[in-house]
């Protein structure tokens, strides 16, 4: 069957004598001149997916080109070796390359493991095809990452250079990593925000170059991630000091001590910081030579190559200019190249790199890396620890969506996220699900209201979902929406209750009334809420609070929630009516509403609603005999009302048929999607409510979705209802076995 493409399919006979004699690389060429004959090739890509792939798409996946999926799956396979393209004559030709010739049909690239496919990408013989990919790739994805070497990593960031900030690249999506590697998130996340810091001994970047080529480098490229002035030292800051403090400490303690610390004299390093300023490069920490696996040049060497580095930079009468910022040395018993592990030393550079701030010049001050620690941990400038200037660095186009699904963020991890999402004003989504924030959500808070507050800020879709909270859900929303009035989409949700009594709010992570506070909250812009809530009752009027403070609300969905009373249900619904007037989808899930009838036929009546939906809400649990004639009732004075979804409300055959009503010739109705799945409804009710339909004479109404109900008790009289319904409306069914359903909801008793 034609799925797309254009044109007339190819019929049978010409389609199975062609197929043998075609490989991918021919049919790509003939695929121009079969659209200007009017034939569509489509068929013989999805013969071509079947017979290769073996693998059937999922049955939610609308595949509208064949050519195009089976391109683009065939150029991963290639890329990670799970396909051997000399093992069908259809995949193999000499004069073509099989990863070039896929790469323009490639829109979404995922890498596993431990970085399969980054390294061939970077490799010399397929320039051209990462060219290709940067214009034609827009979504990177990580799935089930393990633990890298450094060679796999710095290639890597050569890929997500092309890619992100030489490229098209706008969407990142890591995917369950349980035991996320610090050193390879934290240049995830740089990368995809921006910055660029060259790999230890990485060659210089042909497109940079042709870039910055005829202007002068800016000091003020890198400085977009510290704003216009010099920032407060917040949390973040101070708890990333800390980190490394504690980090150098470990580290010097397990080193001999001949040598007494080294000092840190904070003028030289100002004046180190001044000149990479200056500079478009940024200057390597001397690890890189040890992550390299090159020989670390002699001190007296790496000096002279310094200073005449700087005499070309800078005119002939500042000679004595300071060298080049290097880290810190540790405490080490002999001089010469430190001992470090790869993974380390990439985790510190790129962790570094993160954490800057421009420090005061205060002459003459010096300080052993025991007082830094100790005056990062009591608010001092994290300066002072010679962590490398982002001025320095060189900032280039991020993404707009970054998505982070099961993967554990640590301190260390939480607080780059936080640092780079306060100026990440080019990020228009972002999902953070099950990542374990908990009290770090409070910093999460502060920098998204940092980052509200820059200008040219684009954040207008939020998904935050955890297991815990140390905020009660609905003082989280509220919270979120006073640090973000522009945006659009919340979608949240906390599936155990917080210990609300005593909220590990970290120190300096805001006082909690800054971030709870109980004032009103602003008019916002919200259009779409989505609220999955733990057991337990909710405080209505919080919830009215947030409603009350969002009248552009178009969309809400309550999952799972609980009230104390039906009045404070009621309170919701009488919310929603006076201050939400541009509502118009409203969906409960998981919810009790078997006393809550008189509210649910007060929603039925509201004539600005589209869609109602009630899902597995006990509706007909109480009085069905009473209640269903005035639902429809109610339904049939509605002239609104477009879509009405009931799944696992236990309806019935009762039901259904007295739903059929709806649809009398005495309707008001425009009801046109209705959807009655999981309700026990057996087929003999449907059979009689398809006669109803025919009798009254009703037009196609749209889509009826028939899922998980007792249809196979009788298969025979299912397949007549099912076809008088299609002359009605378009059906949506399965074959689900009820039987073998209600085993194993047995054994799960």
């Amino acid at each position: 069957m034609d799925r797309g493409g254009g044109g007339e399919a190819l019929p049978g006979p010409i389609l199975q004598s062609i197929l043998p004699l075609l490989n991918i690389y021919y049919l790509e060429r003939i695929e121009e001149t079969a659209l200007k004959k009017g034939l569509s090739t489509q068929a013989i890509w999805r013969r071509l997916w079947d017979e290769l792939m073996k693998t059937r798409p999922s049955s939610l996946e609308s595949v509208t080109c064949w050519r195009a999926k089976f391109m683009e799956a065939f150029f991963s396979h290639v890329l990670r070796g799970t396909i051997d393209v000399s093992s069908d004559k259809r995949l193999c030709d000499q004069r073509f390359s099989p990863l070039l010739h896929s790469s323009r049909h490639v829109r979404q690239l995922t890498i596993c493991n431990m970085l399969q496919g980054a390294t061939e990408l970077v490799a010399e013989p397929n320039r051209r095809v990462l060219e290709t990919l940067a214009s034609s790739l827009h979504t990177l994805k990580f799935r089930h990452l393990l633990f890298s070497d450094v060679a796999a990593q710095q290639s890597l960031r050569q890929l997500l250079h092309q890619l992100i900030h030489h490229g098209a690249v706008s969407q990142v999506s890591l995917y369950s990593w349980p035991v996320p590697e610090s050193a390879l998130f934290i240049l995830i996340l740089t990368m995809s925000a921006g910055f660029w810091q060259p790999g230890p001994g990485s060659l210089p970047c042909r497109l940079c170059g042709e870039a910055s080529r005829g202007r002068a480098p800016s000091r003020d490229e890198g400085s977009l991630l510290l704003g216009s002035r010099r920032p407060r030292r917040d949390a973040a800051e101070r708890c990333a000091a800390a980190l490394m403090a504690t980090r150098r400490k470990s580290e010097v303690k397990q080193m001999p001590r001949a040598v007494p610390p080294t000092r840190v004299t904070r003028r030289s390093t100002q004046e180190s910081l001044a000149i990479g300023g200056t500079d478009s490069k940024l200057y390597l920490p001397a690890t890189s030579y040890e992550a390299s696996g090159t020989k670390q040049p002699s001190a007296p060497a790496a000096a002279s190559a310094s200073s005449s580095t700087s005499s070309k930079r800078a005119p002939a009468s500042s000679a004595s200019q300071p060298k080049p910022l290097k880290r810190f040395k540790r405490a080490a018993g002999k001089k010469g190249p430190r001992t470090r592990q790869g993974s380390g030393a990439e985790s510190e550079d790129l962790y570094d790199f993160v954490f800057i701030v421009a420090g005061e010049k205060e002459d003459g001050e010096e300080m052993e890396i025991g007082e830094v620690a100790c005056g990062a941990l009591d608010g001092s400038d994290p300066s002072c620890l010679g962590l490398p200037a982002l001025e320095a660095s060189q900032r280039f186009r991020s993404i707009s969506t970054l998505e982070l699904f099961t993967v554990p963020l640590s301190t260390e991890a939480a607080l780059t996220l936080c640092h780079l999402l306060s100026s990440w004003v080019s990020l228009e989504s972002l999902t953070l699900s099950y990542n374990g924030l908990g009290s770090n959500i409070f910093r999460l808070l502060d920098s998204l209201r940092a980052l509200s507050g820059q200008a040219g800020c684009r954040l207008r879709a939020l998904h935050l979902s955890d297991l815990f909270s140390p905020l009660p859900i609905l003082e989280l929303t509220r919270a979120i929406v006073r640090a973000l009035p522009l945006l659009r989409v919340l979608s949240i949700r906390v599936d155990h209750p917080s210990q609300r009594d005593n909220p590990a709010v970290p120190e300096n992570a805001g006082p909690p009334g800054h971030i709870v506070g109980d004032e009103e909250i602003p008019e916002n812009c919200l259009e779409q809420l989505e609220m999955g809530f733990p057991r337990g009752a909710q405080p209505a009027p919080l919830l009215c609070s947030v409603l009350k403070a969002s009248g552009s609300l178009q969309q809400l969905s309550l999952d799972s929630a609980t009230f104390a009373s039906p009045q404070d249900f009621g309170l919701v619904l009488q919310t929603l009516k006076e201050h939400n007037l541009s509502l118009k989808r409203l969906s409960f899930h998981d919810m009790n509403l078997a006393d809550c009838q008189s509210e649910v036929l007060f929603l039925l009546k509201n004539l600005t609603l589209q869609e109602i939906t009630f899902s597995f809400c006990r509706l007909f649990e109480k009085r069905p005999v009473q209640f269903l004639p005035e639902m429809v009732a109610a339904m049939k004075g509605n002239s609104t009302l477009k879509g009405l979804r009931l799944p696992g409300n236990r309806l019935g055959n009762a039901g259904l048929l007295a739903l059929a009503d709806v649809f009398s010739e005495d309707s008001s109705s425009s009801l046109c999607q209705l959807d009655i799945s999981s309700n026990c409804i057996k087929p003999d009710g449907l059979l009689e409510f398809a006669k109803r339909l025919e009798r009254w004479g009703r037009g196609a109404f749209g889509h009826l979705r028939l899922f998980q109900n007792w249809l196979d008790q009788d298969a025979v009289t299912a397949r007549e209802a099912i076809r008088r319904l299609r002359a009605t409306c378009h059906v949506v069914s399965d074959s689900w076995d009820s039987t073998q359903a209600f085993a194993d909801y047995v054994s799960t008793m």
